[in-house]
């Protein structure tokens, strides 16, 4: 029977039942969106998860959903993102929403804050605990949906003109610090400086800045920061799991189908493990070379550590008593990682601390 005959004859309902006219049913409206993203091409972990993205909607479509990728600054700077996304400028923004932190503090929980949750952590809460409900919640007044779309794992402490070895160190210091650690290292008396991914090097460089961190050894590499600074300080306590997040604007994706809107979330989740992947293979080898080059690896004396830690905590009592946001979902946040730290403690810590030490 010729397909055309079957489909007249039996009519849709029996097309449906018989599972034979896919093509009708799942029949899904072209569109053409644009993302942008806080991060410059060079970077192509970071950047390259918002093309990983798009490439997995494009290829799920049959090239019906095309997302055109946009770096840092060329349809808006990276600090007008979620006023674009929010007001519809364009669909879809890729970023660490912690840069935001200045329009409200509870946007740094979906990313990052010093002494968090680590990667595997992180994406636990986001997916099996409430993380991912809660922070639905704080991003629907922004009228944005987020989906996880990477993380880097935990990152370096940054480039330094000079090494760290008291607390007294930190005092004064012209540090580019991402984010919400700005405000803790402010604390600790240094002066925190918030650039772009694309600028930092040239501040390093002209002395603009005594200090810089931005993600680990193969972006570092990459940006060139061993040339203008020589000791490496680890770990960075204020980035134990960033995650990256895929910001929608709320009502283009209503707009969408619910094929659509599965596929979106499929290839952000396929984007979100790819990224911390790559990171996991290329930092290894990144670190071998620049410690080959002369860089000096100097970890953070435990005063320092000690120091920031309870700057964290005071810092964080004092936010929830008065913002009900942060309050709301700091609160599970930190309950959970009392939890997972329990339970890392006998399990993950304790054999890559064993695996650390073996000779292999």
């Amino acid at each position: 029977m010729q397909r055309r005959s079957f489909v007249h004859g039996a009519g849709l309902a029996g097309v449906l039942a018989a599972g034979a006219a896919p093509a009708i049913v799942h029949a899904q409206a072209s569109l053409r969106w644009r993302l942008t993203s806080s991060f410059p091409k060079s970077l192509d972990t970071i950047f390259g998860a918002a093309e990983t993205f798009a490439k997995k909607v494009r290829e799920m479509t049959g090239g019906k959903f095309e997302i055109s990728v946009h770096a840092a600054g060329e349809l808006m700077p990276s600090p007008a993102l979620i006023d674009g996304v929010q007001n519809g400028t364009v669909e879809m923004g890729h970023t660490a929403p912690y840069y935001y932190f200045g329009k409200d503090e509870t946007f740094a929980l979906g990313c990052a804050i010093p002494f968090g949750l680590n990667s595997r952590q992180m994406t636990a809460w986001m997916y099996e605990g409430n993380g991912l409900k809660l922070m639905r919640e704080f991003y629907a007044k922004y009228s944005m949906i987020n989906f996880p779309m990477g993380n880097t794992g935990a990152q370096m402490g940054g480039w330094f003109r000079k090494e760290i070895k008291t607390v007294a160190d930190m005092k004064g210091l012209k540090f580019r610090v991402g984010g919400f650690a700005g405000k803790v290292c402010e604390r600790l008396g240094s002066v925190p400086q918030n650039i772009p991914g694309g600028e930092i090097y040239q501040a390093l460089e002209k002395g603009t800045i005594d200090a810089a961190e931005w993600v680990g050894p193969y972006d570092d590499q990459k940006l060139g920061f061993n040339k203008v600074a020589q000791f490496y300080h680890y770990p960075g306590w204020w980035e134990g799991g960033p995650q990256l997040d895929l910001l929608v604007n709320q009502k283009a994706y209503d707009g969408l189908s619910a094929e659509y809107k599965a596929i979106v979330e499929a290839a952000a989740a396929f984007a979100h493990t790819e990224m911390q992947a790559k990171y996991d293979v290329k930092n290894p080898v990144a670190l071998r070379q620049l410690v080959a080059n002369k860089t000096k690896l100097v970890a953070f004396p435990k005063p320092v550590m000690d120091a920031a830690f309870k700057a964290s905590m005071d810092l964080y009592s004092e936010i929830s008593a008065k913002n009900p946001s942060w309050k709301k979902i700091y609160t599970d946040y930190s309950n959970y990682r009392k939890e997972a730290n329990l339970w890392f403690r006998f399990t993950e810590a304790r054999f890559d601390s064993y695996m650390q030490s073996a000779k292999l």
